[in-house]
């Protein structure tokens, strides 16, 4: 049995005002830190990104495509230390990472819960010869060109997790 999981309760100045169980967090519609790892490559000299899709069974956004990876940092646990964690343990592979900005997102599903993040934006630059991403985790993964990307998102926003977008906007900023 997974042992309970915490996350950072913050206020909107990303503040720490305390902790709670992951869970309860998302059914409260808690505040909490929160961050999104995109990690780029150029291939025939087109920027790509690598998209993962949630495993779905995941307790919100099962089969919804998002950022390369997307999670919590624990209770005495920088945003950056959490990031190259979860990158690792779902995605299976290291990778230089810059933060780039947040943002602030509510929202709410259909099975109750209720995402209530200030997200950290992270971005990076790989191209790992090997990806082995957690199967509880990723059902799949694919890279994609930043026009395939728009054009996608465009013509099937709904095949996306709530937060891709704006997350997106704030990781292309450093592209300009």
């Amino acid at each position: 049995m997974k042992h309970k999981e915490y996350v950072i309760l913050v206020n909107d100045l990303d503040e720490e005002i305390g902790r709670e169980e992951k869970m309860a967090a998302h059914e409260l519609g808690l505040l909490h830190r929160a961050f999104s790892i995109f990690i780029f490559r150029k291939e025939d000299n087109q920027l790509q990104l690598l998209l993962q899709r949630r495993h779905p069974h995941k307790y919100h956004c099962g089969n919804l495509w998002t950022n390369t990876c997307c999670s919590h940092p624990r209770p005495g646990e920088t945003v950056m230390e959490a990031a190259q964690r979860r990158l690792e343990e779902e995605m299976g592979f290291k990778a230089q990472i810059l933060s780039c900005g947040t943002f602030q997102y509510t929202a709410p599903f259909d099975n109750g819960l209720v995402e209530n993040e200030l997200d950290h934006v992270l971005v990076g630059f790989a191209d790992p010869e090997t990806i082995k991403p957690d199967p509880d985790e990723v059902s799949d993964y694919r890279w994609v060109s930043i026009n395939q990307l728009k054009d996608e998102l465009e013509k099937t926003p709904g095949s996306f997790t709530p937060w891709f977008h704006q997350a997106l906007e704030v990781a292309l900023k450093t592209d300009d």
